[in-house]
């Protein structure tokens, strides 16, 4: 039988309390992650593009999720709790989790677990995101968003490709704008999934996720409903002025739409 296509993370040390005994409360100890996650489909053929593999992102970001959610008593509580997160990816089909205490006796000790499915409830995989077209420092949403700027005003020319043209026009005012909100941008799904797992804003580029997707349209608004749908947000805000209406959402969808308001 063809051995599966794996991904890995080795040696990552967190300092973290964790332990059933009164000595080890209210102490941090040093903890060593070894994770080893078995692919569902080969790696070959996905043309060096990263929003067809399991980002390693998706991997410390497990843990980092297990240990904010609570305070552990035993390593095997935490250690089922990141193959959980793991595996409620779908490019996950299999995982190998270690836990080791480093500073509890002269070497290390642990669990190793294998698991080809979570036996407990995972949270944070799918980190809520917000899809907002265009904002100013004074409206700089806080937590997880993604900010599409307003489509640049530049002549377009009469004949060729406009639609290429144009999303090539949002890439570029996509830098401009990251730059004036010191922020990063973003051009594939894998970049926005890892900057809402971590709760931070990014401005998106959007012609590289778009250009063979013309579902998506190429303008601003049909754009942010477009990505809003893909990736699950909890809504899209929209910052203008207060006479200008809200955009609906196209073919009916129920998505929530607001608009963003200056910080006071």
């Amino acid at each position: 039988m063809e051995q599966p296509d794996r991904i890995f993370l080795r040696d990552h040390v967190i300092s973290a309390e964790i332990g059933a005994f009164q000595s080890e409360r209210g102490l941090e100890q040093r903890m060593r992650f070894n994770l080893t996650v078995d692919l569902r489909d080969s790696v070959a053929g996905v043309d060096d593009q990263v929003d067809r593999i399991l980002s390693y992102d998706v991997l410390t970001q497990a843990i980092d999720t297990a240990l904010a959610d609570r305070r552990y008593d035993l390593v095997e509580t935490l250690a089922e709790r990141i193959a959980a997160e793991v595996l409620a990816h779908p490019r996950a089909a299999r995982i190998e989790v270690s836990v080791e205490k480093l500073d509890r006796a002269p070497g290390a000790l642990g669990i190793r677990i294998l698991r080809d499915a979570g036996r407990v409830a995972a949270t944070g995989v799918d980190g809520a995101i917000r899809v907002v077209v265009w904002c100013s420092p004074t409206q700089l949403p806080e937590g997880a968003a993604v900010i599409l700027p307003s489509f640049p005003d530049l002549p377009l020319p009469a004949s060729g490709d406009r639609r290429r043209i144009r999303l090539l026009a949002f890439d570029q005012a996509a830098w401009s704008l990251a730059h004036d909100l010191n922020l990063e941008v973003a051009a594939t799904r894998t970049e926005i999934e890892a900057a809402a797992l971590q709760g931070r804003a990014v401005v998106w580029a959007p012609a590289r996720m778009c250009f063979d997707a013309p579902e998506a349209g190429d303008a601003d608004d049909s754009l942010a409903f477009w990505l809003a749908e893909r990736m699950g947000a909890t809504g899209v805000d929209f910052a203008m002025p207060d006479a200008r209406p809200l955009p609906a959402a196209p073919g009916g969808t129920m998505l929530p739409i607001g608009r963003l308001q200056p910080k006071v």
